[in-house]
């Protein structure tokens, strides 16, 4: 801080707090912090709501009653909720001046993650960083003169591509985009029939040209992409993949993957994959219950049923990884019935084999669902502001 006295005033909400530069240098809380770096007023002014050069007192119009817990925090370490203070309320508090749900006691988090799946207005972090750090986001943008334009055509390009809400344009590019990955699934499994060969051998003029035209979609969509993307890598191609016959089957089979491209236009494709993001702790954590089940269930199965009476045997359980497949299939109830116990122990643990995987499967599912009510909310009101701010263009 190039400017101002050594005794800095922070006016929150008309609560003063006075300090040195020193320690606004290495406070606790970003955006105070960011006042050291400050080299005029006018970046100043990016950080707070309004400076007075005079007394040197920065202002900032927030509540003060959440910023005195906040205070508590930085003196103490143990951040907690406002009494008869909305929990969303307090976590835009937290999240203005640079702090994080996990800086809060296990207690409010709790309580915050309960407030926030009994609500359709929740907003992440993300959310509540980019309209807290808009303005200023808006300001630096302006400083750049020279880039101004190419920067904003490269967002406006972005966003029309990675986010189909966002305007008229990039609604209708995703529709064209949709077109084209069912028209290629289409074909790609029609490939696959036995009448396929006959079918194109008569019409393959008009096989080939819709194939070519799909492939240059995606082909001139990926350039697109790739130019206008913020993070730019390349992969280097596989060695193993040495035949030029295999080669073209491989990234043929690859295009059934452009199906994800559809979780950007659908609610539920969305909610599954950031529940399974979020959940992957509950995701491990049951993934080790089964393992630990399996390795247990199918030792016991090879024993009782191939190990202890070599005359009646069964031949299914030769071995224990053979045995697994066994287990895996009892505990999810699937049941095939293309191998099963004879012996009487061994139908005893298959009994057990059954209760035990509904009750280990069924451990985790709570939190995973309260993820995806969450996520499902989440979501939704995303979806729904963004067709609000999409119906104010449009009528704009």
């Amino acid at each position: 801080m190039k400017f101002g006295k050594n005794i800095c005033i922070l006016n929150v909400g008309g609560t003063k707090y006075a300090f040195t530069r020193e320690v606004i240098k290495d406070f606790p809380l970003r955006r105070v912090s960011r006042l050291h770096s400050c080299s005029s007023e006018k970046e100043v002014l990016e950080v707070c709501d309004d400076y007075d050069r005079e007394r040197n007192e920065f202002f900032f119009d927030r509540h003060s009653e959440a910023f005195v817990f906040i205070m508590l925090y930085v003196r103490s370490g143990k951040l907690r909720f406002v009494p008869q203070m909305c929990e969303l309320s307090f976590y835009n508090e937290m999240i203005y001046w640079g702090l994080e749900s996990s800086h809060l006691e296990f207690c409010c988090q709790r309580r915050l993650e309960e407030r926030m799946s009994d609500t359709y207005t929740y907003v992440s972090e993300e959310d509540i960083k980019a309209e807290v750090e808009s303005r200023s986001e808006e300001d630096q943008v302006t400083r750049l003169a020279p880039e101004t334009g190419n920067a904003r055509w490269l967002e406006r390009m972005r966003r029309t591509f990675e986010e189909p809400a966002s305007s008229i344009a990039a609604q209708i590019l995703a529709s064209v985009s949709v077109i084209f990955v069912i028209m290629s699934m289409v074909i790609l499994c029609a490939s696959t029939l036995p009448d396929w060969d006959t079918a194109k051998n008569n019409t393959v003029e008009e096989h080939r040209i819709i194939e070519a035209v799909c492939i240059g979609w995606f082909t001139a969509e990926c350039i697109v992409r790739f130019i206008v993307s913020r993070d730019k890598s390349l992969t280097g191609e596989n060695p193993q993949l040495q035949r030029a016959g295999v080669t073209l089957r491989v990234l043929r089979m690859m295009r059934v993957f452009w199906l994800i491209k559809l979780a950007r236009h659908f609610l539920g494709l969305q909610t599954l994959g950031l529940t399974l993001r979020r959940c992957y702790r509950e995701m491990v954590m049951l993934l080790v219950f089964v393992c630990v089940a399996m390795a247990i269930f199918s030792a016991l199965a090879q024993l009782l049923e191939h190990g202890l009476d070599l005359e009646t045997s069964n031949e299914d359980y030769a071995s224990i990884p053979a045995a697994c497949w066994w287990v895996i299939i009892s505990m999810t109830t699937v049941g095939y019935g293309d191998m099963y116990p004879i012996t009487i122990p061994g139908r005893v643990l298959g009994g057990v084999c059954v209760v035990s995987g509904i009750v280990l499967l069924a451990l985790p599912i709570t939190f995973i669902y309260h993820s995806f009510v969450q996520c499902y909310q989440e979501l939704k009101f995303r979806s729904a502001r963004c067709v609000r701010s999409l119906s104010s263009e449009f009528l704009n």
